[in-house]
This record gives C-alpha cells, sequence and structure tokens, in this order.
C-alpha cells in the first residue's frame, strides 16, 4: 500500500489506518495466557502502545507534520518489537492465531514504514 499522495493527511490516514491493526494485534497479545510468563511478549506489547500512544487518535491531529515527525521518531521502535515478535513467535505459540498476528503485525508495519519512508 505505497503511499503514492504526498499530501501529509492522506499521509497520517494512511499510517492510521494500519494502527488500527497493530492495536488489535497488541490487545491479543496483551490478553493472551502466554504474555503472563514472557518478558519479551510483555515488552513488544508494551512497544506497540508506546508507538500508538506516541502518534495519538486521528481525530486529535492538528497538525500533520507533527503526527508523521511522532511516527518517524517511534518507527525504529516499531521495527524492533516486530522483529522480535516475529523471531520469538515459533516458541510462544505455534497456534494459528500467533502465527496469523505476526503476519498481521509485519503486513501493518512495513505499510507504515512504507508510508513514513515516502516523505
Amino acid at each position: 500500500m505505497p503511499v503514492e499522495n504526498t499530501d501529509p493527511m492522506e499521509q497520517v490516514r494512511a499510517i492510521d489506518t494500519e494502527v488500527t491493526h497493530v492495536w488489535m494485534i497488541r490487545t491479543f497479545l496483551k490478553h493472551a495466557d502466554e504474555a503472563e510468563d514472557d518478558e519479551d511478549l510483555r515488552a513488544i506489547v508494551r512497544d506497540l502502545y508506546d508507538f500508538i500512544l506516541a502518534v495519538g487518535p486521528l481525530g486529535e491531529v492538528e497538525d500533520p507534520a507533527v503526527y508523521l515527525k511522532m511516527a518517524k521518531k517511534k518507527a525504529s521502535k516499531l521495527r524492533r518489537a516486530t522483529e522480535l515478535y516475529e523471531e520469538i513467535q515459533p516458541e510462544v505459540s505455534g497456534h494459528t492465531n500467533f502465527v496469523m498476528a505476526a503476519r498481521s503485525l509485519r503486513t501493518a508495519v512495513d505499510r507504515i514504514l512504507s508510508v513514513i519512508k515516502s516523505r
């Protein structure tokens, strides 16, 4: 989903669409029984939340440049959390829910990073 439009608000909307997916994955992982005993998994949940909280809700965006700057600033943490989840997911659980969460997270994060790089 490359964002051809360089309109900053369109870029914000594109990122926000993917943040909804990151939110659902974070919620799934946060409430998974496996998170109780896995510090890495809890760290991933915190890092995903950190990105979501940093950019904030779409309805509160007053200045797209500020949103995009924050997204860029937090992008490396989001990328590292995704990479860590992909690495540990087979050990955490091979259940389809965890496998699909890894794939979904990778897709959403790749799209977010694509928008950020297009700036």
